[in-house]
């Protein structure tokens, strides 16, 4: 649970703006698509290695 202490006097967008902010940095989002549904760890490391390969493809791309 996130919690944002709202200090008297402060505008309530300021508030808004750092629940927002913890909200985002905490990655709740993140959590519930990954929970979604199950992925198999083959499918997980596969991809994980097909992402390494892409990132070097295009680092070597850059260096050129």
């Amino acid at each position: 649970m996130i919690i944002i202490d709202v200090k008297d006097g402060e505008n309530i967008d300021k508030a808004l703006k750092r629940y927002k902010r913890k909200f985002q940095n905490v990655g709740i989002i993140k959590e519930l698509r990954k929970r979604k549904e199950f992925t198999k760890p083959s499918v997980k490391r596969r991809s994980e290695v097909l992402k390494a390969v892409y990132k070097e493809k295009v680092r070597s791309q850059q260096e050129n």
